[in-house]
């Protein structure tokens, strides 16, 4: 169980967070000086060189914008351009990819930063340039939300790359999209010029992410934990009906793969915070605020409380609670994790996804009047991100192009490398590892600093 620090602040991190800038600015101008496009895009590092995984490249749009975070947090205009350049001359294929569910991931961590950056006085203000953004933020969430699957007992959800049986935990942070793209007052149209509201679509996804993907403890099966998530749930495509879970890159079904874990933490509170700017009239039709909200609530909460008390003292999790070797390591959970252990790895990526979904539920708690809740998970997101912000986390070394160490990208297939004189993964780097250990110390050093809260969808 994590061993919270509630004397933690803010501004305790601020030092560790000007290392950081510093650290990543070496890394990014290091991968932006050598990385080839024609190799596609960056996913994980080996031996400290950033590597292709050709799949659907879902991390360009971290690698930009990290470049956009960099100069947001460090103020380098030379980030600025390298993220502003990239974006425009090589993201716009991720507008119109039909084929994946990580709209949110690309588009939103590109387009939308810029677009954000420019409502929030950080870049000069363009209205064709903005306009630019907006028109590519709407065409992106309509194009999400276009790959629909149908559910027996009413509503639906975005299909992953696997097809239209398949509903990832995962997709829940790839709503930004359309929260983006509804707030543009955008929809998208079918057949017979038939209206589609991104926001039903996003709120019925929420719903079927948080019915069929997280557990609460009532008995579904024989592994029903509260707070424990399934990658993966997989349905009968010519009746809808859901059909049992599954993973691609945990351990089993019935184990949780911690990072997509850290999706579910991460996204149900930043789908709160948008909620604060769509009206009491616009959620009528599905329910109301009160029914809408406490469902997200309440998959936030229970996933959040799962990982505290289901990881070690430190806040970094091993890639997977059922992964087979972990029982050799012992009360695993008693202590910080071992990231050079010889039995199974961590995966520091999905402590940096984690930490920013504790740090923004607990704000969302406390700011609805829950104090002593909104501090624990408040507190909780702090710890995690001092660890993740020293070593042996936080990359020291001017030869590693990665930033934060021990990520773990696909470990039943074994694309992570394994270096000499060792046995599992360790020392290496994902893009969305850096990425997101960026937006989690621009979220805490915005709060240290008192400047205006940090949010996907621009200023609150």
């Amino acid at each position: 169980m994590i061993n919270i620090d509630n004397d933690l602040s803010p501004k305790d991190l601020a030092p560790a967070i000007v290392k950081m800038w510093e650290a990543a600015a070496c890394c990014l101008q290091s991968i932006d000086e050598s990385w080839n496009p024609v190799d596609g895009s960056p996913v994980f590092t080996v031996e400290g060189r950033y590597t292709a995984q050709g799949w659907t490249e879902w991390t360009q749009g971290f690698q930009f914008g990290a470049a956009l975070l960099q100069f947001d947090g460090s103020g380098d205009d030379r980030f600025l351009e390298i993220g502003r350049r990239n974006t425009l001359e090589r993201m716009a294929p991720h507008l119109t990819h039909l084929g994946v569910h990580d709209h949110g991931f690309n588009n939103i961590s590109t387009y939308g930063n810029l677009r954000r950056l420019m409502l929030e006085g950080r870049v000069p203000e363009d209205e064709s340039e903005l306009g630019l953004y907006e028109l590519a933020l709407k065409v992106s969430g309509a194009v999400q939300a276009s790959r629909w699957t149908s559910i027996a007992e009413g509503g639906g959800f975005i299909h992953s790359f696997n097809g239209p049986h398949s509903l990832f935990c995962d997709t829940i942070r790839s709503l930004r999209s359309l929260a983006v793209g509804h707030l543009l007052r955008h929809r998208l149209m079918g057949e017979n010029d038939q209206p589609i509201s991104l926001l039903q679509r996003l709120i019925q996804h929420a719903e079927a992410t948080a019915t069929y993907n997280v557990y609460f403890g009532e008995g579904r099966d024989t592994y029903d934990v509260a707070g424990r998530v399934a990658h993966e749930s997989v349905f009968n495509t010519n009746d809808g009906r859901y059909r049992c879970p599954s993973t691609q890159q945990g351990y089993s079904p019935f184990s949780t793969w911690t990072r997509g874990l850290g999706w579910v933490m991460l996204g149900y509170p930043e789908l709160l915070e948008f909620l604060t700017c769509v009206s009491d009239e616009e959620l009528e039709e599905f329910g109301g605020r009160e029914s809408v909200e406490e469902s997200m609530l309440r998959a936030a909460v229970t996933s959040c409380d799962f990982y505290i008390e289901n990881t070690p003292t430190d806040g970094v999790p091993y890639w997977d609670t059922g992964a087979p070797r972990l029982v050799l390591l012992g009360e695993y959970t008693d202590c910080p994790a071992d990231p050079f252990n010889e039995q199974e790895p961590v995966d520091s990526s999905a402590a940096a996804i984690a930490c920013q979904g504790l740090l923004r539920l607990g704000r969302y708690l406390s700011e609805r009047g829950d104090t002593e809740s909104g501090a624990y998970y408040f507190q909780a997101g702090l710890t995690v991100l001092r660890t993740l912000l020293n070593e042996p986390y936080l990359s020291t070394s001017d030869d590693h192009q990665g930033l934060l160490l021990h990520a773990v990208y696909h470990r039943p297939r074994g694309w992570d490398h394994v270096p000499a004189r060792h046995h599992i993964p360790c020392g290496e780097s994902c893009l969305w590892g850096d990425y997101h250990l960026l937006e989690a110390a621009l979220l805490v050093q915005r709060l240290a600093n008192q400047q205006p809260y940090y949010t996907f969808f621009g200023p609150i």
